[in-house]
C-alpha cells in the first residue's frame, strides 16, 4: 500500500460521515476506485466541487485495504456544460451509473477509462441523443456480450430480422419472433455502433429510429445487469 496518482472520471458519490465523502472513480490504470474524500462537504475544502459526479480529474490517492484516501485532485474536464442542459445531463448520468455498475475494483481496464472520457466529450461538444445508446453498446462488447445483429440469434437465418431478444442478447427473424419489434432502420444504427460507421451517425440529423435504439441499447444493458438504471427513467412519469 503507498501513493498513487491516476486519471479519472468520477462515476458515483455518496456521503460519509458529517464532513466526508466516498467517490466512485473509473480510472485509467486501476479500474474502478473507490476512494475517500475527507472534508469535501465543509465549504472550506481544498477540492470538493472537484469530485462531482462527471468530472475528468486528475488524483493522487493513498491505497487503503478496502477504501482508498484521495490526497489531491485537479481537475482535467469538468463537463459543465453537460450541467446545463437537462436532455445531456441524463444521458451522461446513465453512462456514468453503466460505467460504475460494470467496471471492477482495481482491475486495470483503460478502454473504459477512455471510452466514458470520449463520450463525455462527445455530448459536451454538442453530440446527438445516439452518444448515450453507442456507449452502452461498446461497453456490452467490452465485456463480451454484444447482442448478435447479422443472424437470427435462435435459428441462426440472415432475416428478415423484426425483433430483438434482450434477455438472448440478439435479433430474430418472423419465424422465431420474440422480444421488442426492432425496425431496419435501427437495426443499421445498432450495426454502425461497432463497425465504424458510428461517426456519419452522430454528424446526421435526427431521425426517429433515434429513440428505438436507445431504448434497445437501454434494454440490453439493463437485461445484462439484471436490474434498472436509474438514470434512465428518473424522468418517466
Amino acid at each position: 500500500m503507498g501513493l498513487y496518482r491516476a486519471r479519472g472520471v468520477v462515476v458515483r458519490t455518496y456521503r460519509l460521515g458529517e464532513a466526508d465523502r466516498i467517490v466512485h472513480l473509473v480510472t485509467d490504470a486501476r479500474g474502478k476506485v473507490r476512494a475517500v474524500a475527507k472534508g469535501v462537504r465543509r465549504t472550506k475544502s481544498r477540492f470538493g466541487a472537484r469530485l462531482e459526479p462527471g468530472s475528468h480529474v486528475s488524483l493522487l490517492c493513498w491505497e487503503g485495504r478496502e477504501l482508498d484516501v484521495v490526497n489531491q485532485a485537479e481537475v482535467l474536464d469538468s463537463f459543465r456544460g453537460l450541467r446545463e442542459d437537462l436532455e445531456r445531463m441524463r444521458a451522461a448520468a446513465v453512462m456514468l451509473e453503466a460505467a460504475d455498475l460494470l467496471s471492477q475494483e482495481r482491475h486495470e481496464d483503460p478502454d473504459a477509462y477512455r471510452m466514458l472520457v470520449g463520450a463525455l466529450r462527445t455530448l459536451e461538444a454538442g453530440g446527438s441523443a445516439l452518444v448515450a445508446p453507442a456507449f452502452l453498446w461498446k461497453l456490452l462488447a467490452a465485456d463480451g456480450v454484444a447482442p448478435a445483429l447479422e443472424t437470427c440469434a435462435s435459428c441462426g437465418s440472415t432475416g428478415p430480422l423484426v425483433a430483438f431478444d434482450p434477455v438472448d442478447a440478439g435479433v430474430r427473424c418472423r419465424a422465431c419472433r420474440r422480444g421488442i419489434p426492432v425496425s431496419a432502420e435501427a437495426l443499421a444504427l445498432l450495426r454502425a455502433f461497432g463497425s465504424g460507421g458510428l461517426g456519419a451517425a452522430l454528424a446526421g440529423e435526427a431521425q426517429p429510429a433515434w429513440g428505438e435504439v436507445e431504448r434497445l441499447a437501454t434494454q440490453a444493458m439493463e437485461a445484462h445487469l439484471e436490474r434498472r438504471l436509474r438514470s434512465v427513467h428518473v424522468l418517466d412519469g
